[in-house]
C-alpha cells in the first residue's frame, strides 16, 4: 500500500491509508521544539536572576566552626546538666534531651547538611549527659569542693555503682536526640 496521491482534480476523497517507509520519516515539528506546558518549556515572561549574594555555598571553615561551638555547647551542657540541684537528680535524667538540643543547634545551622554531622551530634549529646552524670557525682562526692588526690577514680567508681537501667533509656534519648534534632535543624536552613 502506498499513501494516497492528491489528483490532479485536488486532493483525493479517498481515506488515508497506511505508509510504509523504510526509513523514519523527518520529524513534523523543528528539532528542539518543547510543546507549552511540557517540561523543558519555555515560561512567558520569565527572566533568569542572579543568585542572591547572600546564598554561598558551605565552606570547611563553617564546618569546623560548626564543630567547635557544638563542642562548648556539650560542655555548656553537661555543666548546666551536673549544676542541677542535686535533690532534683532522680527526674532529671529526663532532660537528656535538653543537651541534644544545645549541641544540634550549632551542627545544623552552621554545619549544614552533612553525613557526618547528625552521628557527631548524637555522640556529642551523650557526652553532655556523661559529663553532667560526671559532674553531679563529682558534686556528691565532694560537697566542699574536689580534691585532686584519687578525684577522676572515685567518680568514676561512684558512677558506675549507681547506674540504673533507666539510665540506658537517657543515653538513648540523648543519642537518638542529638541525631534527629541536628538533621532537622540542617534541613531548615
Amino acid at each position: 500500500m502506498t499513501a494516497p496521491a492528491p489528483g490532479t482534480d485536488g486532493p483525493s476523497t479517498r481515506p488515508l491509508t497506511a505508509q510504509h517507509y523504510s526509513v523514519a520519516p523527518p520529524p513534523a515539528t523543528p528539532e528542539g521544539y518543547v510543546a507549552p506546558g511540557m517540561p523543558g518549556a519555555p515560561v512567558a515572561g520569565f527572566t533568569p536572576t542572579e543568585p542572591t549574594p547572600g546564598r554561598t555555598p558551605r565552606h570547611p571553615r563553617r564546618t569546623a566552626l560548626a564543630i567547635f561551638l557544638a563542642l562548648l555547647a556539650m560542655l555548656l551542657g553537661g555543666l548546666a546538666y551536673g549544676s542541677a540541684p542535686l535533690r532534683a537528680a532522680d527526674s532529671l535524667g529526663w532532660l537528656a534531651i535538653a543537651p541534644a538540643g544545645l549541641v544540634a543547634l550549632p551542627l545544623g545551622r552552621l554545619g549544614g547538611p552533612s553525613r557526618l554531622l547528625p552521628p557527631l551530634g548524637a555522640l556529642l549529646a551523650a557526652g553532655a549527659l556523661l559529663l553532667g552524670q560526671l559532674i553531679e557525682h563529682l558534686r556528691r562526692l565532694h560537697p566542699e569542693g574536689p580534691t585532686p588526690d584519687g578525684l577522676l577514680h572515685d567518680t568514676l567508681t561512684t558512677w558506675r555503682t549507681d547506674l540504673r537501667p533507666l539510665d540506658a533509656a537517657f543515653y538513648a534519648i540523648a543519642l537518638i536526640g542529638g541525631y534527629l534534632l541536628t538533621r532537622r535543624t540542617a534541613t531548615r536552613s
